[in-house]
């Protein structure tokens, strides 16, 4: 009995080691699994596999930097991302986003992150915006051989201003309208006394009711008639309107047209400047009334200011100066309005200073365009950088939420690091092209640039 139970004991110990055995090589397996590189290969293999099922579609992302910069501004391109308020906020504002919470494939993952992306893309410039920048203020000079930018006997300057109802909203306590008006009247101020200058505005009439989007829509007047400029009467014309209605730029931008009917490009300088805090509300073909103008004989030069303009408002203004080939630039508060129009003020000291010399052609010079290459090279450089970073947090507090594993998360940030990295390097070889184009003439530098990303994208 005795032997029995002691190889009974003897049993049961060897069945107890022999499991615990199994059970660590088990755990061990695991573990190595877990983290030997060659499992990982394993994982991102059955990723791919299982990817050739997914139906999803991701549309790839850009290659150039042209391709990067037609892409639309994102709804939340301007999201804050501070940890204090991102904990909660974050998870709710991209509920939306695709669920990845389960075992994405790598298909799936690259589908989140160009979603994830949309929502945060940034208001890239390409190099067209900055050529015609470069023709703006080059206004004037013997080298440019469009007629448009070649200063005539007569300049004259029209600003279409926005009167919506948003107009009313307050940018550090002021209201914009009243930063708007105080800008262009510092302007004014400055002008030679042989300019003209000529004041349009829209949306002024009615409310931003659906009972007065008829009289709003149809609302747009000359309230300064294009002449030289007069401080009492023009004073008068800025107190003639306030923001009122709804956003009728197509409307504004025909009747524009009628205003500088008599001014023909043959023998008048004329630029247009249109300010707009959102899109069109009318349904009125902003873009095609603008290309109108733009292609009669008038030749107007025409630019456009989105002053505190969101991502919807954004894109479409940057539609309606890229067909016109005009500059548009983005202004968050008066400050920059102003500097924004300092360029303008800079170029009629340009043009009397022409009509001085007896119109004879100005001594021909480089252009010194150091300070324009640095500005917007610094400019790109920080929305690449605005752009990872808020991409990188979002992902953070996304993880942190458990809206994704440790791998996926590991492989977006992965993915947006390489994406920017790619998009850092075109900038970084941009500037050193534009830098090396500054050493040669103005006429040589613009065709070089012409060619190199005008022409290859049509």
């Amino acid at each position: 009995m005795k032997i029995f139970k002691s190889i009974l004991v003897s049993a049961l110990l060897l069945f107890l080691l022999s499991a615990c055995s199994n059970d660590s090589a088990k755990e061990s397996n695991e573990t190595e699994d877990k983290s030997t590189p060659g499992n990982e290969q394993t994982v991102k293999k059955e990723r791919k596999e299982k990817a050739v099922n997914d139906n999803v579609k991701v549309e790839p992302l850009p290659t150039t930097y042209q391709e990067l910069a037609k892409l639309p501004v994102g709804e939340y391109y301007n999201i804050a991302t501070s940890e204090e308020n991102s904990k909660k906020e974050i998870p709710k504002v991209f509920s939306d986003l695709p669920d990845i919470s389960g075992n994405p494939s790598e298909k799936e993952l690259d589908y989140f992150y160009r979603e994830l992306l949309k929502k945060m893309q940034q208001d890239f410039e390409g190099p067209e915006n900055l050529i015609n920048r470069l023709k703006f203020e080059s206004l004037g000079s013997p080298e440019n051989t469009d007629s448009r930018y070649q200063f005539k006997d007569n300049l004259n300057i029209v600003f279409i201003i926005d009167a919506s109802g948003s107009m009313a909203q307050k940018i550090n306590g002021k209201e914009k309208m009243a930063s708007a008006k105080d800008s262009i009247l510092n302007f004014v101020n400055k002008l030679p006394k042989d300019a003209k200058v000529g004041i349009r505005v829209y949306g002024h009439k009615g409310t931003g009711s659906d009972a007065d989007k008829a009289l709003s829509c149809s609302s747009s007047e000359l309230v300064y008639p294009i002449s030289n400029y007069n401080a009492g009467e023009f004073q008068a014309a800025l107190n003639k309107f306030s923001p009122s209605g709804w956003t009728p730029i197509g409307l504004a931008l025909r009747e524009a047209k009628n205003d500088l009917a008599s001014f023909d490009g043959a023998n008048n300088t004329n630029i247009v400047y249109l300010v707009s805090d959102g899109i069109d509300t009318c349904e009125d073909q902003p873009i095609e009334a603008a290309k109108d103008l733009y292609s009669s004989n008038i030749s107007p030069i025409i630019n456009v200011i989105g002053f505190d303009v969101d991502s919807e408002g954004q894109n479409q203004l940057r539609e309606i100066a890229a067909a016109t080939e005009g500059i548009y630039g983005t202004v968050t508060n008066e400050g920059e309005l102003q500097k924004e129009l300092d360029n303008l003020s800079n170029l009629t000291e340009q043009w009397k200073e022409w009509l001085k010399q007896g119109k004879q052609k100005i001594e021909s010079k480089r252009i010194d365009n150091a300070l324009e290459i640095f500005s917007y090279i610094t400019h790109e450089g920080r929305k690449q950088t605005d752009e990872r970073m808020k991409i990188s947090s979002i992902l953070y507090h996304l993880h942190r939420a458990n809206r994704m594993d440790d791998e996926s998360y590991e492989y977006l940030q992965e993915k947006n690091r390489e994406y920017h990295n790619w998009i850092k390097t075109e900038i970084d070889q941009f500037k050193k092209e534009l830098k090396a184009l500054n050493e040669a003439s103005y006429s040589e530098a613009i065709k070089a640039l012409e060619d190199k990303y005008i022409t290859n994208t049509q």
